[in-house]
């Protein structure tokens, strides 16, 4: 069922993930119909991902399961330099403190992602 997941989501065009949602339907709707349905019922959402260029889909954050992981790491990271700090003089105060959050926890990870 994943291989059939993926041919979805690495389309290089969103009308091949469309072909390729419609093949998954008719191989998989008699055992698994919630997951098809699902995917419809988001698709706008997910068709968005059709807008990044392959190389950043290609990046592990769009691909791999355990994706909500890493976003869940830097939020967290995030949360942790900006939850004594509850008021900024101005917008670029905020977004400084998060560069700096966000440049200190990528010291510790462990694969950057190439090219």
């Amino acid at each position: 069922m994943t291989v059939d997941l993926k041919k979805i989501y690495q389309a290089a065009t969103v009308e091949e993930a469309e072909t390729a949602l419609e093949e998954f339907s008719q191989a998989w709707n008699a055992k698994y119909p919630t997951i098809a349905k699902q995917w419809r019922t988001k698709w706008t959402d997910i068709i968005t991902l059709f807008d990044f260029p392959p190389a950043i889909r290609k990046a592990p954050s769009f691909r791999k399961t355990g994706t909500t992981n890493a976003i869940e790491s830097v939020n967290s990271v995030i949360r942790r330099f900006t939850k004594n700090r509850k008021i900024y003089p101005h917008q670029q105060s905020a977004l400084k403190l998060i560069y700096m959050a966000i440049h200190e926890a990528s010291k510790k990870w462990p694969m950057p992602i190439h090219h």
